[in-house]
């Protein structure tokens, strides 16, 4: 490590490296537990991208229990058993309802602000910060982090922190944090930076490459939970249409990676909604393998009873063009396009439509078939999946194996989970106990 003439403060012991939720909970519980705290954040405010968790409404967590939580964990689900029994679903909601935040459930377990403001969470986050004194330091961006061992030897402090000797020699470990503002000292530090999804609230992947500098490895990333582009010529015209009640199934050659049934929506250059998202989870990393979706309009009716369901909407306008009797099966927009992916003639009256012809209209009822180009990539992406390898970390603390003193918290590293609240909930139960983890580790380096 080079040696500096920056201005250097002794400040607090702890300091923790992102206003996001994983960062403010750390840096909040940590200050709870006596321990004296900065908080750097690069933004101008805090949670920035709590702002627009949930559409703004923030999906704070899902009203579930440990095992239901762990079900919906898709990468590394035992790493994260000490961190949810340190904050389970119920000790979260009692935290942000005892910060004045009543909140609500709805379908599927998804918990928010009984105000549907996200406002709210940053808000009580914030004052949970004032009162248990974390120092905030906005619009400091951390350029470098420095770790010394043995503080006890005093050729392992550089000059610039003489200042700061006499505390460093009282811990097994030291920091220097670089930032666009000054040099900082301090005996742990809680890396909450999060991950690269969407960009413009901060997250740039700074984390990965401090941790990578100070010997970890960074598992490959990939957005995930992200809108997926398509290729398919008929989806532009679809533009802004949800269905409701079909199922996605995704398949990499014949192999099913995901099936599920709920809502999806078209965009101009793809598709998204909460089934494309989770869909999009497990084929992360996996786009080269040419994935296939597919999409069944009438999950609830096998081929045969769609058919007798079609025959008989037949007979009732059989007078009628194709093309203007399909009203009662499908949403207007769609008519079009699977009139045309079944290849009957639109015009064709429907008493005249063989057997063969209304079976290749169940075909694509049944099948509709996307085939995805790729994703709409990290500016779009709701999580990063990959991150700090979980092999190079304590479960039970959260504390880097490589570097002692050195905690991880939140998106930074390599868990990540379906939609529904719980990425939310990995958030705040990691910052915990990070937070609770390293005033620990103080605490006891004083006697």
């Amino acid at each position: 490590m080079n040696n500096t003439s920056q201005a250097t403060s002794v400040n607090p012991s702890i300091v923790v490296i992102g206003g996001g939720p994983a960062g403010m909970m750390a840096a909040g519980t940590a200050a709870a537990q006596g321990m004296r705290v900065t908080l750097l954040e690069k933004n101008e405010k805090l949670g920035k991208k709590l702002y627009i968790t949930g559409k703004g409404r923030c999906n704070l967590t899902n009203n579930t229990d440990i095992p239901g939580l762990m079900n919906n964990i898709l990468t590394n689900p035992r790493f994260l058993h000490s961190a949810f029994y340190a904050m389970d679903t119920a000790a979260l909601m009692a935290f942000f309802e005892g910060q004045g935040v009543p909140l609500k459930t709805e379908r599927g377990g998804r918990v928010f602000p009984v105000s549907d403001y996200s406002g709210d969470i940053n808000d009580a986050l914030r004052a949970y910060l004032r009162a248990t004194g974390v120092r905030v330091e906005l619009n400091s961006s951390v350029v470098e982090i420095s770790h010394i061992s043995d503080c006890s030897r005093a050729d392992n402090v550089p000059h610039a922190l003489d200042a700061a000797t006499t505390i460093a020699q009282r811990y097994p470990e030291s920091f220097v944090i670089k930032t666009s503002r000054d040099t900082i000292h301090a005996n742990a530090v809680i890396v909450a930076t999060g991950g690269l999804s969407y960009p413009s609230t901060g997250s740039t992947g700074d984390g990965f490459t401090w941790a990578r500098d100070l010997g970890h490895t960074i598992t490959p990333t990939h957005p995930s939970l992200v809108p997926m582009q398509a290729q398919e010529p008929w989806i532009a015209a679809l533009t802004g249409l949800s269905l409701k009640n079909v199922r996605c199934t995704a398949k990499i050659s014949k192999k099913v990676m995901y099936e599920e049934i709920g809502e999806m929506m078209f965009t101009p250059t793809g598709i998204t909604g909460p089934l494309i998202l989770k869909a999009s989870a497990y084929l992360a990393g996996k786009w080269e393998q040419n994935p296939v979706i597919t999409i069944d309009l009438k999950p609830g009716l096998t081929p045969e009873q769609l058919d007798t369901r079609i025959l008989r909407d037949f007979t009732a306008h059989q007078n009628k063009d194709f093309a203007n009797a399909l009203d009662g099966l499908l949403p207007q927009r769609l008519i079009e396009t699977i009139i045309n992916l079944s290849g009957i003639p639109p015009q064709k009256k429907v008493h005249t439509i063989t057997r063969a012809e209304r079976q290749s209209l169940v075909t694509v009822l049944k099948n509709l078939t996307i085939n995805p180009t790729g994703n709409a990539g990290y500016k779009e992406a709701v999580i990063t999946k990959g991150g700090v390898s979980t092999k190079d970390v304590n479960p039970k603390t959260l504390m880097s194996k490589r570097t002692p003193g050195l905690f991880f918290a939140g998106e930074v590293l390599d868990v990540d989970a379906l939609t529904g609240g719980y990425n939310m909930q990995i958030a705040f139960s990691t910052g915990y106990l990070a937070g609770l983890s390293a005033a620990e580790r103080l605490r006891e380096s004083e006697y």
